[in-house]
Formats: C-alpha cells, sequence, structure tokens
C-alpha cells in the first residue's frame, strides 16, 4: 500500500485512532499487512499461489478496488506479490472487485473475477490471463464472460479435460468452458438447489435451501465436492458431493460453524505436500470485522469414506512445510508475522517493505540455519538517515544474532547492500527487528545469509565497470590484497576486499591500510577489525586463515565517507 510518508507524519499528529491493520503476533490470519478477503489457493510448481479480494482500511462496506496474489512454498511464510489484477485492468468495469478464482492451462493462467459493469450497473464475470501465477495479468475479452448479475466466480477442469466454471449468489450456475478457456458454446444454466442436495433454510420462503455463494469445486476419489458459504447472515461452510460435475448433488454438512467476527466467509481447499488444507476468511486483525477481513488456513485431514470433518478457526493456523533455506535470496516480503510494517511497489518491480518505524519487525519462521552462519547481508533504501536491523531469535526480544547498520542511501528506491557479521545456529524463528529515529527509516527489497566457513562473499550490487587500482599480483611468498567497492551512496561505500596467498600456503592474513580524510569503518565481516587512528587492520576469522598456495578469500566492509581507494598492505601470520 503505497502513501506519502509526509501525509503520514501528519495523520501521526492530527489522528489520535487509526482503524488498520496493526501488530498481530499468531500465525493466522496469515496476511498481517492488509484486509484480505475470499482465498483462492493454486498449487503450481511446488508453491501455494492464494489469490484475494483486499477490503480497503476501514471500509464500511465491500469496498474493493483490487485483487492481490501471495505465495508460500512452506505455508506459513507467504510472500506478497502485490496487485497484478485491478478494477482498471477491465474498461467496462466500475466497481466490486470481489471474490474470484484463477487456474493453470496450458502454461497460462485464468482469473476469473466478478465486477460492476459500467453500462449496465450489473454484476458480470470477466476473466483476466497471463503467462506467469503472479501475472501481470490482463483481460482476455474486453467484455464480459458471463452476464447473469450474480457473483463469485469458482473452475474446475475435470480428468476428461472439460473446464467448467460455476457462480452465483442467490441462484448456482454453471457452463461448460471451450478449450481456450475464455468462451463457452451453449448457453449458463442452473443447478436445482434442492434441499436434499444443499440442506433445508428456515425463515426464509424465497431461499429454501442453505447454498448462499462462494461455490468451490474440486474432485477427489472419484467423487465431487461443492464447498460453498451457507444461510447468510452470519454465514457458515458447508458442502455437497455428487458422483459428477453437475450432480445429483447430496448434502453433507458443516465444514467451518458461524464464527470469527465477520458476517461471511469463503471456502478455498487444496492438498499440497502430502496435506488437506482450508482456507478462509474472518475479521481477526486489529479492526477487522464484516467489511475488513483476513484470510486464514487450517490443515485438515479427510475421514476414511471422504467426508470433511468440522474445522475450527484458529490463531495457530497451519504447521509450517520444511524449513527456510536463507542462504539463498529471500525477499523482504516473505513474511509469517510482522508489527507494524507495509509493503509497496518497486519502480524497478517487485515490491519491498516499507513504511518501516522504530520497533517493528518481521518474523520469519523456521529459518534452517545449519551448523552456522557468519553474515547477513540486505538491500536497503532510506531517504532519511536510516536506522538498524536487528537479527533477534526467537522472538522480537530475543537473542541478538547481530546488528545492520542502514544508512542514508539519498531515496526511498535508491538500493545499496548493507552486511553484517551474525552468530546464528539450528533451526529457528528469525526476527528482523528494526530501530533508529523516529518516523520512517528505510525500505528492506531482499536479503541472504553466508555460512560460517564460507568464501563465498555476501551479495552485492554490481561493481563499477572501471576495475579499481590493485596490489600486484603474488609471485613469492606471503599474500597481496585488492580492494573492490561494490556499492555506493551519499555519505557511504560497500567493498570486498580480495586476499590471495603467494607461492606458498599461509595460515593467517592481515590487510591494513590508512584511511583518507572522513573515512570510517563502521562493520567488516568474514574479518576481525581493529582500528588505531585513520589507520586500519583487518585480520582473518577463525574459518578463513588458511590458504593453499595462489587460493583466495574475501571479506567485506562498510564504511562512511568517499569510496576512494587505499594502497592495501598484506602480511602472513
Amino acid at each position: 500500500m503505497s502513501r506519502a510518508r509526509s501525509l503520514i507524519a501528519l495523520c501521526a499528529l492530527v489522528l489520535t485512532v487509526l482503524v488498520v491493520p496493526g501488530p498481530a503476533r499468531a500465525d493466522n490470519p496469515i496476511v498481517q499487512t492488509v484486509y484480505t478477503a475470499d482465498p483462492a489457493p493454486l498449487v503450481h510448481d511446488g508453491r501455494v499461489y492464494l489469490y484475494t479480494g483486499r477490503d480497503e482500511d476501514s471500509s464500511t462496506y465491500f469496498t474493493m478496488k483490487e485483487w492481490r496474489v501471495w505465495s508460500s512454498a512452506d505455508m506459513v511464510n507467504w510472500t506478497d506479490h502485490g496487485s497484478p489484477l485491478n478494477l482498471a485492468s477491465f474498461s467496462w468495469a466500475s466497481d466490486n472487485a470481489w471474490a474470484g478464482q484463477a487456474v493453470e492451462r496450458n502454461g497460462k493462467f485464468y482469473w476469473y473475477v466478478p465486477m460492476k459493469v459500467r453500462a449496465t450497473g450489473r454484476m458480470a464475470i470477466g476473466v483476466a490471463v497471463a503467462d506467469s501465477p503472479t501475472g501481470p495479468f490482463r483481460d482476455a475479452l474486453g467484455r464480459p464472460l458471463a452476464d447473469t448479475n450474480e457473483i463469485d466466480p469458482s473452475v474446475f477442469i475435470d480428468d476428461d479435460g472439460q473446464a467448467y466454471l460455476y457462480w452465483g449468489n442467490p441462484n448456482l450456475w454453471y457452463v461448460k468452458l471451450n478449450p481456450d478457456m475464455i468462451s463457452f458454446s451453449g448457453s449458463p444454466a442452473k443447478i436445482p438447489l434442492t434441499t436434499a442436495g444443499f440442506g433445508t433454510r428456515t425463515g426464509d420462503a424465497n431461499r429454501p435451501t442453505l447454498y448462499e455463494e462462494g461455490p468451490w469445486v474440486y474432485k477427489r476419489g472419484g467423487l465431487y465436492y461443492l464447498v460453498y458459504a451457507a444461510k447468510c447472515c452470519s454465514e457458515f461452510i458447508a458442502y455437497s458431493t455428487a458422483p459428477g460435475p453437475l450432480g445429483p448433488w447430496t448434502y453433507r454438512g458443516t465444514v467451518m460453524p458461524t464464527q470469527g467476527s465477520s458476517f461471511t466467509n469463503h471456502p478455498g481447499l487444496i492438498d499440497f505436500a502430502g496435506s488437506s488444507y482450508f482456507f478462509y476468511h474472518n475479521g481477526a486483525l486489529p479492526g477487522g470485522g464484516g467489511y475488513t477481513r483476513s484470510v486464514a488456513v487450517e490443515k485438515f485431514s479427510y475421514r476414511s469414506d471422504g467426508t470433511i470433518p468440522s474445522i475450527t478457526m484458529t490463531t495457530a493456523g497451519a504447521p509450517q512445510v520444511g524449513t527456510l533455506d536463507p542462504y539463498t535470496r529471500q525477499e523482504a516480503e516473505t513474511i509469517a508475522t510482522e508489527s507494524g510494517v507495509e509493503t509497496e511497489a518497486l519502480t524497478a518491480g517487485g515490491r519491498s517493505v516499507s513504511f518501516i518505524d522504530n520497533g517493528d519487525w518481521i518474523k520469519i519462521k523456521g529459518v534452517a540455519f545449519g551448523t552456522g552462519a557468519a553474515s547477513f547481508t540486505a538491500r536497503v533504501a532510506s531517504a532519511t538517515s536510516g536506522g538498524r536491523i536487528e537479527l533477534r531469535l526467537g522472538s522480537s526480544t530475543g537473542t541478538l544474532a547481530g546488528t545492520c547498520t542502514v544508512p542514508g542511501t539519498g531515496g526511498w528506491q535508491a538500493f545499496a547492500d548493507v552486511t553484517c557479521p551474525v552468530t546464528a545456529s539450528g533451526t529457528q524463528d528469525l526476527y528482523l527487528r528494526f530501530t533508529g529515529g523516529s518516523g520512517s527509516l528505510f525500505n528492506v527489497d531482499r536479503w541472504q545469509f553466508t555460512r560460517a566457513g564460507s568464501t563465498t562473499p555476501p551479495p552485492t550490487t554490481p561493481p563499477p565497470t572501471t576495475p579499481p587500482p590493485t596490489t600486484p599480483p603474488p609471485t613469492g611468498a606471503g599474500c597481496t590484497a585488492a580492494l573492490r567497492v561494490t556499492s555506493t551512496w551519499n555519505g557511504g561505500f560497500q567493498a570486498e576486499v580480495t586476499v590471495t596467498a603467494g607461492a606458498a600456503a599461509v595460515t593467517g592474513w592481515r590487510v591494513g591500510w590508512t584511511l583518507a580524510s572522513g573515512q570510517s569503518v563502521s562493520q567488516v565481516w568474514n574479518g576481525s577489525l581493529t582500528t588505531s587512528g585513520s589507520n586500519v587492520t583487518v585480520g582473518n576469522a577463525s574459518y578463513n586463515g588458511s590458504l593453499a598456495p595462489g587460493a583466495s578469500t574475501t571479506f567485506g566492509l562498510l564504511a562512511t565517507g568517499s569510496p576512494a581507494t587505499p594502497a592495501l598492505s598484506c602480511a602472513t601470520a
């Protein structure tokens, strides 16, 4: 959610209470940065992609202007992919970006969504298409696909390749889609809503069955399931089964009873990594309710006869599938739980964690550090004086594994890398805790750890096109050192120093140089820093001092001042 920081500061002075998503301590709801509703999960290529609507902050109606996408490989750490589809994507639509569903076919992704038609004021079903599950999506037709003035599309592709589109409130419609997924032959038809098929509603002669809206259709073990929101208001989730995709349907009972501080609910069911999951929404976030909802998930198991047990909302959510690898690039907007932060789009594409204030934090669950991490690198940007990233284990006030200083970089999208040494091992919940002065501190784009004992440098920005001067290559015993500036910003820089052994093996090394006027070294990783006035010495770490003849290792540093390249000396132990 993008907004001007100056406006935020002004509002903070004027308003005493803002009803927006705030601190959350549980893993459910799974998204805390914005309000989300109407979950539609899709399993693709080892990940779960979650398509949702978005409720506007402080809304007093179903005010929804865009759809959002999230994804996860472990069911607890969810990556925010932003909004690849909104009302403006459809020239014919004016309002009501409500519940939809996406499916994949032949390498294309089709997202079926309901909207109000500008010309008629009626609700209709549109379809968007993309080459990626995260978009960008585009209107596939330039007009509605189906116009019956009803909502909530669900798409199912049967084993024989026939695709079906279902939707409706108060009726339940279906149509057989053509193989192109954006057209159909024949006309939409209604599925008979019988009490045998959909249960008995009391107190409403116009709607004798429990079916309300939000159908979700799938097949499992030769049986067809239709899960739906039942009996408004407040709704519960019910289901029916059938021997075929069009029935006849038999009512089977309750999946999730009425609960959760939201008078609506919406189902989405998948199998992933050998387990079954039920997605829904509630009003559990601060400021949440019937028009400010949040998506959550529970793991469940079908009974031996294929029936679905009654599922209760929890704050714990689904357990983690596997662990998260900190030694590969991770997007900062991959979050299990957070307090205070938001995300926003980057001008270069992707998203960053933004609007970070002092004391805010992000939790990443089940991070597998293994035998140990040596350093942490984050890509950051700040239009102010920056702040610090505290790396804490177990809780936001837990063991301090390391601290990275974030300088001002000259802009909220002027990104640079910062690196700091860390001490972390085993599998831990990682908290990135942000500290600094008042107001917005900095943005974080991505992060990555390096293993203890690794000679691979942490990720940096590309090196300058003109190589800096270096010491001569080693021709005898001893060692040489070469410095390369890897990132610069207003008032500081980051550099990497390569230490190379000569013709003989070395068991330890130290690199020295004299700082230029105005320079100071604030951090070093993969080495041990000592300073005396303007003289700097960096010795080897415990794991990278021994080098075979001609072998190299690196250490990195963060410095203030202009990036003048010094003359380096290298000595062996």
